[in-house]
């Protein structure tokens, strides 16, 4: 590659750079001296060595989960914030490989402050431990951090408040995968009015994440009966373990 199309890359990939940071919230960069820049190490790429500030957008920022909860602080941006019990923002390996988005907390979410801990959650435990992991070894996060009155679906406006936090989450733990639990949560993501059963089965593209959408647990308890629900959840999670390079285990169905 020429040095002129060497640079042309450059400028290209700082542009979408920046256009993902304005989407997530992120309003300036941290000046950084250029003496600094240079002392930190490269990290190689694709298209050759990069500096890792650049590679690593959430490290370039000082971007940080605890950093994105005290934005959010005692948030009142939309009428949510004066009806809730707690804000839920998230709970789970800052590191993960893997993290779990949901549409909004319920009940027994915003009455303790951390999502999917009512029946749904314990459910999504049960996949969780099937697919050979922990609780603790993912992230599990909503795209609303406050519970609408009465389990409503969330709205548009309320949605567009919270989302860039829930993205801001996402590329400080810059996960491998991300599974979307539900039709608000994957739709949310997406961009897509689509429905939930149209597009699981198959990886989409979330800011250059695989996100893997699949129906959300309260479905499942909803629809107990017909148990190829449970199962089509559960080939998604075994795409998604597949496209980690995780092991598989074996999980016998029954008739």
């Amino acid at each position: 590659m020429t040095a002129d199309g060497a640079a042309a890359d450059l400028v290209a990939a700082l542009k979408a750079y920046l256009e993902e940071l304005r989407e997530s919230g992120v309003d300036g960069l941290p000046w950084v001296p250029a003496q600094e820049i240079a002392a930190v190490p490269a990290k190689a790429g694709a298209g050759g060595d990069v500096p890792a500030a650049v590679a690593n957008e959430a490290a370039a920022d000082g971007e940080s989960l605890d950093r994105i909860r005290g934005d959010l602080g005692a948030c009142q941006r939309c009428a949510l914030g004066a009806t809730r019990t707690n804000l839920v923002f998230g709970v789970g390996n800052p590191r993960a490989r893997i993290v779990f988005v949901g549409e909004a907390p319920g009940r027994d979410e915003d009455l303790q402050g951390e999502p999917f801990v009512g029946e749904a959650g314990q459910l999504l435990n049960r996949i969780i431990t099937r697919m050979g992991l922990k609780r603790e070894d993912v992230y599990i996060c909503n795209v609303l951090k406050c519970r609408p009155p009465g389990n409503r679906n969330p709205e548009p406006a309320e949605m567009e408040q919270c989302g860039p936090f829930m993205l801001r989450q996402v590329k400080a733990i810059a996960p491998e995968a991300i599974v979307t639990l539900g039709t608000f949560a994957t739709q949310a993501l997406l961009g897509t009015k689509a429905p939930i059963s149209k597009l699981r089965g198959k990886f989409h593209d979330y800011h250059g994440i695989p996100l893997m959408p699949t129906f959300h647990p309260s479905f499942l308890l909803h629809n107990k009966k017909d148990t190829s629900k449970f199962w089509n959840v559960w080939d998604d999670m075994v795409q998604v373990l597949k496209k980690l390079a995780m092991a598989v285990p074996d999980v016998k169905r029954k008739d």
